[in-house]
């Protein structure tokens, strides 16, 4: 491999000013290709970013031109499967945008396609990236509230879409949960292993779907994680990173998703009511870039040192076989196992 990575942009909607401003400011990065099917998409972003590289609407004639090292879809999920398969296919690594895929069978064969062709498929989860977020996870991980038993988290968000969403079955799970779903797996450090849900559209809604939902998955190493969520909430709103409790053997961290995230232990273990808490916050002084720009940087950085990054493929797929057995909870109204969804 080139010390500088051929890149082929494929998808130039709003999202890919996010790719597109990492990428370009990147030296090992060198942009190849843009493609859209309007193709004035492609010519705007190029002179946008004032790159040199060709436009295409066809895909396929793309690949071909400009023997890319990795495709980035940024592509809508029904066709994610195609994107990526052709690519990988076709010799190349690729980097998307969540979800993996739509469907659980295109999914499996997505990640079967990457492994037989020995190529890299990445999926992005900007919220891994994010400093407090990453604050919370080491309270966990470190054991500084003792030994996990109980995560849970808090999604109130009035959201008026419009378009596609207003007309979703499922426009919360399927459209948002997947970030709250990977964050738990990230914070906790667990993998599901059942989960109960059931959605609703309560009154007021204007989603012709179910908007909102309670979730309840069991996970390894005993852990709970709770999930209530709704995208038509009227007041009392949280973040969109949600707000988070855990609950350890020894204490409890708490993270609202705007600020520092704190733990607190009870000043008196011998007391079997503590009357105070000892609370510790927890700030971040890491440099690092967050969001989108930190889970590229992983994507590119784990590809030119040989290793998984933090969203291959074969990870990210236990993401999203908690929302699809959250859907088939809620469809069947009992408990799904997530190995009735697939073999992890």
């Amino acid at each position: 491999m080139n010390n500088k990575l051929r890149v082929l942009q494929v998808g130039c909607g709003g999202i890919s000013n996010n790719w597109l401003t990492t990428l370009k400011g990147r030296e090992d990065i060198e942009i190849v290709g843009l493609v859209d099917l309007d193709e004035n998409n492609a010519i705007n972003k190029r002179n946008d970013f004032n790159l040199t590289c060709n436009t295409y609407t066809d895909f396929e004639k793309a690949i071909a031109d400009t023997t890319p090292d990795v495709v980035i879809d940024n592509t809508i999920p029904e066709i994610h499967h195609r994107i990526v398969t052709t690519s990988l296919k076709a010799d190349c690594h690729v980097f998307g945008e969540k979800p993996l895929a739509d469907t659980m069978e295109n999914a499996i064969d997505m990640v079967k396609t990457a492994d037989k062709m020995n190529k890299s498929y990445s999926v992005m989860q900007n919220r891994r990236f994010l400093k407090d977020i990453r604050s919370f996870q080491s309270i966990i991980e470190k054991q500084m509230i003792g030994e996990l038993g109980f995560l849970g988290a808090s999604f109130y968000i009035e959201a008026h879409f419009g378009g596609f969403r207003d007309i979703m079955d499922s426009p919360l799970i399927l459209d948002m949960a997947i970030h709250t779903f990977d964050q738990a797996r990230f914070i906790s450090g667990c993998d599901p292993i059942s989960v109960y849900c059931h959605e609703f559209n309560p009154s007021g809604s204007w989603y012709k779907g179910n908007a909102s939902a309670v979730c309840i998955f069991e996970m390894t190493d005993n852990v709970v994680f709770s999930y209530n969520g709704s995208w038509c909430a009227k007041g009392n709103l949280t973040s969109w990173e949600c707000d988070w409790r855990a609950m350890g053997s020894d204490g409890a961290a708490r993270w609202d998703g705007k600020s520092a995230p704190w733990y607190e232990k009870p000043s008196d273990t011998q007391n079997m009511f503590p009357a105070e808490y000892e609370r510790n916050i927890i700030d971040n002084d890491d440099n690092s870039k967050e969001g989108h720009a930190g889970c590229i940087n992983d994507m590119i950085d784990s590809l030119k040192n040989g290793i998984p990054s933090q969203t291959d493929c074969k990870d990210n797929i236990k993401s999203l076989a908690m929302v699809m057995a959250a859907i088939k909870s809620s469809m069947e109204q009992k408990k799904v196992y997530i190995n009735e969804i697939i073999d992890i």
